[in-house]
């Protein structure tokens, strides 16, 4: 790592002081490399977890074109999901926890079994449509690549609709983003990766590398088909064809 453990603390206080007060942050130092930046991220997870959250899975960042070219990067990166991020399907969320929320439509899988230090793929058994709630903590919603990482892949909720079988091509689909009853984004699951099963090997090599356990019934997120789209008070909703939908209803408090 480039920078000591002390500063790696001080940026990961500052990041979960920015997240669970709702207030942007500057962003970090200029020269942090990734491996930096994921140990802050795991430094950030770790407070949460010691406030009683439990880890839900894992996500993929930055692997579709248009998510890249929103957000000026081209590396694929992964973030953490607990319990406490989680909305159910069809709920409400307070916009008001959030500094810039914005929402993507996402293709979701479900973990079959602990994955093994033996598994040479994920173990899934289940795929859903999904949306995910992303909030930078920094100031104007800019950042470089080792910032974002550090902040969680920018995640900050997700939601999952109903599970559905294995089976069925998911290479091709139709997706659209619907934002108080209005279509802000269309596009197809192959812009995950060409295939969100790509998804699945690029986040096993990821989590190895970085330590990042994988449990019996944890969700994960393949990754944005479309640009993130600003999440005002209202309903929004997600339908991809042949797999189904999933909704959540922000709310102003």
């Amino acid at each position: 790592m480039t920078t000591d453990t002390g500063a790696l603390d001080r940026a990961a206080e500052r990041l979960d002081t920015a997240q669970h007060t709702a207030t942007a942050v500057e962003q970090l130092p200029a020269g942090l490399t990734p491996a930096d930046a994921y140990a802050i991220q795991d430094a950030v997870i770790a407070r949460r977890l010691a406030r009683g959250e439990r880890p839900a899975g894992l996500k993929l960042g930055f692997t579709s074109k248009a998510k890249m070219a929103q957000m000026g990067v081209s590396e694929v990166i992964v973030g953490r999901l607990t319990d406490a991020m989680r909305v159910p399907d069809g709920g409400e969320v307070a916009l008001g926890r959030f500094i810039h929320p914005r929402v993507e439509p996402e293709v979701a899988y479900r973990i079959a079994r602990d994955v093994t230090p033996d598994d040479d793929e994920l173990p899934v058994d289940a795929v859903a449509p999904a949306l995910e709630i992303i909030d930078s903590r920094y100031r104007d919603f800019r950042f470089s690549l080792p910032d974002v990482i550090a902040d969680n892949a920018s995640s900050a909720g997700f939601v999952v609709g109903p599970w559905q079988p294995l089976g069925a091509d998911l290479g091709d689909l139709a997706v659209r983003l619907t934002v108080g009853g209005e279509v802000v984004e269309t596009g197809s699951t192959s812009a995950i990766l060409g295939h969100p099963d790509r998804a699945l090997p690029a986040l096993l090599e990821i989590a190895r590398r970085q330590g990042m356990p994988l449990r019996a019934g944890d969700v994960v997120l393949a990754g944005g088909a479309t640009a993130a789209a600003p999440f005002p008070p209202g309903r929004v909703n997600v339908d991809i064809t042949g797999l189904g939908t999933a909704s959540v209803m922000g709310t102003a408090r």
